[in-house]
């Protein structure tokens, strides 16, 4: 099927990686996913793009602005508590797939849904490290 909407899990390669959670060691293989998307010096291709999303949501569930990462999404086993390292790595993970070199990002900005996931995207990233409101100047009469 590929591709069925845009959620970090609504995918057969997140599904599959979901999947294999389930059956792995599942803090390392979380980890493999993102540093291979962070370290991505040359075009980072579809599958682990999507893979380093799911990985990412799954981090961000765990944040205490995050929420659950879906209905029916992700591993069917509970995940252990992450790192706190993990959540600086999925920053990095996100900022790759957001950038111009991920094959994921081509393919989603020549689709109709392509804005819509990348606010999803960046929503994700977000709840990981938040963007610094910007100062407003305060002046006083004397």
């Amino acid at each position: 099927m590929g591709t069925w909407d845009i959620g970090p899990f609504d995918n057969d390669t997140a599904a599959d990686f979901a999947g294999d959670l389930d059956e792995a060691e599942r803090v390392p293989m979380i980890r493999r996913v993102l540093e291979r998307a962070a370290a991505c010096v040359e075009f980072l291709e579809v599958p682990d793009a999507e893979r380093a999303v799911a990985a990412a949501a799954l981090v961000v569930a765990q944040h205490h602005a995050g929420g659950p990462s879906g209905p029916g999404c992700g591993p069917s086993e509970p995940l252990p508590p992450f790192p706190a390292d993990l959540r600086t790595l999925a920053v990095a993970a996100l900022d790759q797939v957001l950038g111009g070199l991920c094959e994921l990002a081509v393919v989603w900005d020549e689709a109709m849904d392509g804005p819509k996931w990348r606010r999803d995207i960046v929503r994700l990233r977000d709840v990981l490290d938040p963007p610094v409101p910007p100062q407003r100047e305060v002046l006083f009469a004397v």
